[in-house]
């Protein structure tokens, strides 16, 4: 047990010696890679602004309904969200 545990830390410091010397480059990298993203990102469409909205609503009323004992006990936050989410559908149409 213990010669599996000296080899596996033995190998992570070798493995781990030899990426560090790299490892400024590969963070610069990186760091130019998820700032070119974060400056590609776009607005959320009507239909997500429904959709979270929706959402917000369903998790509130299932937190009451959960809080009061209204759900049937094998009901769970899925089917709670899908029939949920059909319902404000509905109603909004």
């Amino acid at each position: 047990m213990y010669k599996v545990l000296v080899v596996t830390l033995l190998a992570a410091g070798l493995l781990a010696v030899p990426l560090s010397q790299h490892s400024s480059v590969a963070f610069a990298q990186q760091r130019s890679v998820s700032e070119k993203n974060a400056k590609t990102k776009t607005e959320p469409s009507a239909g997500q602004l429904a959709a979270r909205e929706r959402q917000k609503k369903c998790a509130a009323e299932w937190k009451e309904a959960k809080a009061a004992a209204k759900t049937e006990k094998e009901t769970t936050w899925p089917k709670f969200w899908s029939d949920c989410n059909k319902r404000l559908k509905a109603a909004t149409k």
